[in-house]
């Protein structure tokens, strides 16, 4: 006679699976969400332990409202605005000194204006030569940032999405890949960086997002590819563009978090990695996220494809650059424990026929504090530039 105990139309043994299960599920509803396990389980239970459809829930019931303050009483009185200057240091200073980075409400109103042209009255013929050598030099460069802006957690965030914007007026970046959006937070960049076009992996939820400066890049099409076995929304968002007659794949994506998450993650990466091979030979392919990789994933995965590197082992390993999720470093997350992961990277893979771009430099941004006393992320955002590369 067996000894297994019936629970209504469940084993004991079946209960204890289901258990299990819905931890799990609280457990990564949580982490995602940034709430805690009460949350968690209200959200989920409420919509039938399905995870996505308990994310847009929660999404929708919290973040809807996130900016609305500021929107306010920037409608009240518009004639009133006053812009700070610009944090002025070097974009490739990486000496870390931490300080508090001006990001006024009106410091990103215009994002418009291109990059000063420089002249000067000596020695006019010679000036201007060497201006336009320079400036050609530096037109030929492409550079983005990636940055994961840590959407979900509404502290501040309106203040950070200021922070973003004056990083964006400083570095005037030719792309922005931005992860863990939120529809309140891209409709507020929207506002502010109107010279950049928004291509969008989701409408709802949190998502990925890529921003094209107009002047300097022509969108031709964009994807989104599914993760079949997600159980976070994640998606990989790609671009097909060109950009000073060469024609890029851009792509970026957010790929499963927390540490038992490991095997969807290789799965997605799988994707991606598959996707940079499929691209014309003729293009140049940039990745750029937050990817929660361990290196041990990218060993198990098989490594590199032929012809992908990885940007930051490309340039040197260089060690400012190494960590971009700190918790030594950055204080926005509270957690009882130091950690320090490369988990925001960039892969390459130069076009084989046409004009080729090189990774040309690197450099961690985010890195000082606010006035609000935080950072504008959790993440430290990555900026990099290329290069016309001649063989």
């Amino acid at each position: 006679m067996s000894n297994t105990v019936m629970s209504g139309n469940h084993t004991d043994q079946q209960m204890s699976a289901l258990e299990q299960t819905r931890t799990s599920l609280c457990d990564q509803f949580a982490s995602v969400s940034g709430s805690d396990s009460a949350v968690a389980q209200c959200y989920l239970a409420e919509n039938e332990w399905d995870m996505e459809r308990a994310l847009n829930s929660f999404f929708e019931a919290h973040m809807d409202s996130v900016f609305d303050v500021e929107d306010a009483e920037e409608t009240k009185d518009v004639s009133g605005k006053k812009r700070k200057e610009v944090n002025s240091s070097d974009p490739a200073d990486t000496s870390g000194t931490k300080k508090k980075f001006k990001a006024d409400k009106m410091d990103c109103i215009d994002l418009t204006a291109e990059e000063p042209t420089c002249s000067s009255s000596v020695n006019p013929q010679e000036s201007q030569a060497e201006s336009v050598t320079e400036s050609n030099a530096e037109d030929s460069k492409l550079s983005f940032i990636s940055w994961n802006v840590d959407g979900l957690d509404t502290l501040s965030l309106a203040e950070r999405a200021r922070g973003l914007c004056s990083y964006l007026v400083l570095y005037t970046p030719d792309v922005v890949f931005l992860q863990e959006l939120i529809p309140s937070y891209i409709q507020y960049l929207k506002k502010r960086a109107v010279s950049y076009l928004f291509v969008e992996g989701s409408d709802d939820g949190y998502f990925t997002g890529i921003m094209l400066k107009k002047s300097r890049v022509k969108l031709l099409e964009s994807e989104i590819v599914g993760y079949p076995t997600t159980q976070m929304l994640r998606n990989l968002l790609v671009a097909q563009v060109t950009f000073s007659g060469q024609k890029l794949y851009l792509m970026t994506s957010h790929l499963e978090s927390c540490k038992n998450q490991s095997e969807e993650r290789m799965k997605q990466l799988r994707l991606v990695f598959q996707k940079m091979k499929e691209a014309p030979e003729d293009a140049t392919v940039i990745f750029a996220g937050d990817t929660n990789l361990r290196d041990s994933e990218v060993v198990k995965v098989g490594g590199l494809p032929p012809g992908v590197c990885d940007v930051w082992e490309q340039l040197g390993k260089q060690e400012h650059c190494r960590y971009t999720w700190d918790t030594k470093a950055n204080s926005n997350k509270t957690v009882p424990y130091i950690s320090r992961c490369r988990f925001d990277r960039i892969f390459f893979r130069s076009a084989k026929t046409g004009p080729r771009v090189a990774p040309d430099h690197m450099v961690l941004v985010g890195m000082e504090k606010l006035d609000c006393g935080r950072y504008t992320s959790d993440h430290w955002g990555i900026y990099c530039t290329l290069k016309k590369h001649d063989y």
